[in-house]
C-alpha cells in the first residue's frame, strides 16, 4: 500500500501550494543620495586604514629607542652569562645550576626577540642567536655537566665577541 505523499513514476504530484500567475517582485526605487552598504563599508575602511597607517609614524621614534635600549641591555646580560657558564671548570659544583639558568635566560631571549622583524637583520642578533643555538645544542645533547670541546668553545666565544662588537656599534 503506497503512501499518498510518496511520489512514484505512475502517480501525479499534488501541489499543496496555490498557483498564482501575476506575482512579480518589484525592485525598490533607488535614490541618488543614498549610499549602498558596500560603498559605506569601503569608505569607512579606507578612512580607518589611513588613520592606522599614520599612527606608527607618530609613535615610532620613541618606541624604537626604548625597545633598542632594552634589547642592548638584555643581550649584554645574555653575553655575560654565556661567557661565565662556558668558561666554568668542569669540576665546579655550580655548573649544572649555571647551565639551567643560562638555558632559561637564552630561551626567554630567543622567544622575545625572534619575533621582532627589525632585529632579524642585525649582526648582533644573528651572531648571538648562533652562539645560543650552539650552547643549547651542546648541553641538550651531552647534558649540563659535559664540558664544551675547545674548538666549539672558541667558536662560541668568537660569535659572542662579534655580537658584542656589533651591539656596541648599534648593529
Amino acid at each position: 500500500m503506497a503512501s499518498p505523499t510518496l511520489i512514484t513514476p505512475t502517480s501525479t504530484p499534488k501541489s499543496s501550494l496555490p498557483l498564482t500567475t501575476n506575482t512579480t517582485v518589484k525592485p525598490k526605487p533607488s535614490s541618488t543620495t543614498s549610499t549602498s552598504r558596500r560603498e559605506l563599508f569601503f569608505s569607512i575602511t579606507a578612512v580607518s586604514s589611513s588613520l592606522l597607517a599614520a599612527v606608527p609614524i607618530m609613535v615610532a621614534p620613541s618606541a624604537l629607542a626604548a625597545e633598542d635600549e632594552e634589547y642592548v641591555k638584555e643581550t649584554e646580560e645574555v653575553i655575560n652569562k654565556v661567557r661565565t657558564t662556558i668558561t666554568m671548570d668542569k669540576n665546579d659544583p655550580n655548573v649544572a645550576a649555571a647551565v639551567a639558568e643560562l638555558r632559561d635566560t637564552s630561551n626567554s631571549w630567543v622567544a622575545k626577540y625572534r619575533r621582532e622583524k627589525a632585529l632579524l637583520g642585525r649582526a648582533s642578533f644573528r651572531d648571538m642567536y648562533s652562539a645560543l643555538n650552539a650552547v643549547s645544542g651542546h648541553y641538550i645533547s651531552f647534558g649540563p655537566t659535559a664540558p664544551i670541546p675547545a674548538k666549539r668553545r672558541a667558536r662560541i666565544l668568537e660569535e659572542v665577541d662579534t655580537a658584542e662588537k656589533a651591539l656596541k656599534r648599534g648593529r
